[in-house]
């Protein structure tokens, strides 16, 4: 089986309309009033242009964003995706699996590959994974890895689709799992990707957030946030030649929910029996939960 690239228009069409939006607002004070506000890092921003802050960022990032992410956790978030994906644990035949905000294909790649080690037969049902971002750059890297790799595919399936978090153009019940890494504390809000999350889910399939957390021993915390205060934007600086995406990705990560508060916004959001383990003392955590 082949891969497959597919875009979606009518997601497309509305990048203008998200732009015309922010202009309007800049030019209108009662409509700015009106917005509410929200958080990009440290700095407080309008919602409207988050989403356009955000998207930068990760438009700057893209050709070096696996280069940075080796070099930001000497190689840990290897480990860390690696245990995201033994958790998720597919079986041998008709999995789905969409996995958000997985532009460079590390969760996707991980996925394939453990359901390459499973023993089949040509009677079982395709496996099949949607790679989704936001942001086309990192998709496009995504692809050209895919592609440099000459990956077995097997009785699996893969496509590339530009979508957003909070709005996605798929229909109701039709992935058997949901996987985010990292991804999620740059949305705009957290509680409609969630919600987003459980609608495109089909009973009893998984949701799997694998996503920067609240390290729990003090003197952990305080080496970690000296790290990535002094240490992360230089090294982005050094090897990417980008030091503010980098200055937004550690601010972001203190102020996504600590834990037990993310754990609550996921069964808000109608997941069950949701729990979470921490890694490497709550430097990050997955989160889990069902769609019953």
């Amino acid at each position: 089986m082949i891969g497959s690239f597919r875009r979606i228009p009518n997601f497309l069409l509305k990048l203008p309309f998200r732009m015309t939006a922010v202009a309007y607002s800049g030019n209108s004070p009662s409509a700015r009033n009106q917005e509410a506000e929200t958080h990009f890092g440290f700095e407080t921003v309008m919602e409207s242009e988050k989403w356009r802050k955000v998207h930068n960022v990760f438009a700057e990032v893209a050709s070096s964003y696996d280069l940075m992410n080796d070099a930001m956790s000497l190689g840990i978030h290897r480990i860390w995706k690696d245990i995201l994906i033994e958790k998720l644990a597919p079986v041998a035949g008709g999995n789905k699996l969409l996995d958000m905000a997985g532009g460079t294909g590390d969760i996707a790649f991980r996925y394939l590959k453990y359901l390459n080690n499973l023993p089949f037969d040509v009677d079982q049902a395709t496996n099949h994974v949607t790679v989704s971002d936001i942001n086309q750059n990192m998709l496009d890297v995504g692809q050209e890895r895919f592609a440099k790799m000459n990956f077995k595919l097997n009785q699996s399936t893969i496509d590339w689709v530009c979508a957003d978090a909070e709005e996605l153009p798929f229909d109701d019940n039709s992935y058997t799992a949901y996987t985010i890494a990292f991804g999620i504390r740059n949305v705009t809000h957290i509680e409609k990707a969630l919600s987003e999350a459980h609608r495109v889910l089909r009973p009893g399939g998984r949701f799997l957030c694998l996503e920067f957390s609240y390290v729990t021993n003090d003197y952990l915390r305080w080496f970690y946030d000296q790290y990535s205060f002094q240490v992360i934007p230089p090294m982005g600086q050094i090897l990417a030649s980008q030091w503010q995406p980098y200055q937004y990705l550690v601010e972001s990560i203190r102020k996504f929910p600590k834990q037990e508060a993310f754990k609550t916004l996921i069964e808000d959001a109608g997941f069950k029996c949701v729990e979470y383990e921490n890694l490497t003392g709550g430097v990050c955590a997955i989160h889990s939960g069902f769609k019953l």
